[in-house]
């Protein structure tokens, strides 16, 4: 392996992918996988060791979530590079990465090809946002963000909560979760809660970590 060599991380939690994505990028000349991690804590740890040209990290991780991998470890490093390559495609899962600094974002069905370019790519400095996840970027950049107390609201209404529990929960009157409530069904542009629960989820505006019940 020459000086030259792309130097890649790899993020995954689930073993077989992780260990199908090093195998695969360890035959390609150019590339060298010089570590792997399971979850965000682990990604972190193994970044600061290895410094690696290029990232490739899951969204969906354990202990800390992709997005925050991102955000953490450029927040050290400016220059740090990443492609998430996740399964899912929702324009908020794709707003977050980006803004958080990512610098390509593909889904777990590309090809072969479309990944080592995508990689060399990064490394070289350029972006890679396939066609079918810039469109839907650009609807989310159409669109007005909820405020932190909205998605909180929203994050309690996806997890079946009433206004009352909301209210309980989150330490406000009944009649301020109505008013959330209101702002929050219009934002996403739907009429009921259900509606609201349904496009949050599809959307990637709660994240998927929320919604896993706490080990006992």
């Amino acid at each position: 392996m020459t000086k030259e060599a792309i130097r890649v991380l790899v993020v995954e939690d689930h073993n077989v992918v992780r260990q199908g994505l090093v195998a695969l990028l360890s035959l390609v000349e150019g590339i060298q996988v010089v570590g792997e991690a399971a979850d965000g804590v682990e990604a972190i740890a193994q970044f600061r060791k290895h410094q690696p040209d290029v990232t490739l990290v899951d969204l969906r991780l354990p202990k800390i979530s992709g997005v925050e991998v991102i955000q953490r470890v450029r927040a050290e490093n400016a220059q740090a590079r990443f492609v998430v390559l996740t399964t899912y495609d929702g324009d908020e899962d794709i707003y977050r990465a980006l803004k958080g600094g990512a610098k390509a974002y593909l889904l777990k069905g590309m090809t072969t090809d479309e990944l080592i370019t995508t990689i060399r790519e990064v490394h070289a400095g350029r972006s890679h946002i396939p066609p079918a996840i810039a469109e839907r970027l650009a609807e989310r950049m159409g669109t007005e963000d909820l405020t932190p107390r909205e998605a909180e609201v929203l994050e309690q209404i996806v997890a079946g909560k009433s206004n009352k529990e909301i209210a309980a929960e989150l330490e406000i009157s009944e009649a301020t979760v109505k008013t959330h409530i209101n702002t929050l069904l219009s934002k996403l542009g739907v009429t009921d809660r259900t509606q609201a629960a349904t496009a949050a989820i599809r959307r990637g505006i709660v994240p998927f970590e929320s919604l896993r019940k706490p080990e006992s």
